[in-house]
């Protein structure tokens, strides 16, 4: 398989960088998962493709777009009606999905190619956040597992909570270096390390 570059490589800076007096309040790292993959049921066919997600990933998905589950290294998170996303650390879940998934139950498409995986964690995450989604990101609001599709003014995004201060963030990879400048420009206040 040929290397992926990394959009965000040209401007990619590890170390600690804006307001440094209290430290990092947020840690920036583009995470680069083996597999992201979308998938669509056809229409009356939404509980039979989240029978194969189950029986492919051992996640369980309510009905509800946003619910999910996250683990370590791979999650799984519905975003629109009749649609999720499953994320994994290892390469090759497309296939393995495609082979659980039937035409009949509706597509699964690879977008590890097309997006670019970026998590924020810390205890200013959301405050970074919520300068760029008006969306309340607080954790009675948004649980460990949920799952938001928005967008920040033509950025499409979809955001999971991974963790108690941690999201991943989801975006199309040819907008991936520009969102990168921006969630960096909101982090600057609070202080940031790049990992």
């Amino acid at each position: 398989m040929a290397d992926i570059v990394s959009p965000l490589e040209p401007v990619y800076r590890r170390g600690a960088h804006g307001d440094r007096d209290g430290g990092s309040a947020v840690t920036l790292c583009e995470t680069r998962p083996g597999s992201i993959v979308q998938l669509a049921a056809w229409p009356g066919r939404e509980d039979a493709m989240r029978a194969a997600i189950r029986d492919a990933t051992g996640f369980s998905l309510a009905q509800a777009p946003g619910t999910g589950h996250a683990e370590e290294n791979r999650s799984a998170f519905g975003f629109a009606p009749g649609r999720w996303l499953v994320v994994d650390q290892i390469e090759g879940i497309g296939e393995t999905l495609r082979e659980k998934i039937g035409t009949d139950l509706g597509t699964v498409c690879d977008l590890s190619h097309g997006r670019t995986a970026i998590s924020i964690e810390g205890e200013k995450a959301e405050r970074v956040l919520s300068k760029l989604f008006a969306l309340d990101f607080a954790i009675d609001a948004f649980p460990v597992g949920q799952a938001k599709s928005t967008a920040h003014h033509d950025v499409f995004t979809l955001l999971q909570r991974t963790g108690a201060d941690r999201f991943e963030l989801y975006v199309y990879r040819s907008f991936a270096r520009s969102f990168w400048h921006l969630i960096c420009a909101s982090a600057e206040e609070f202080g940031y390390t790049v990992e």
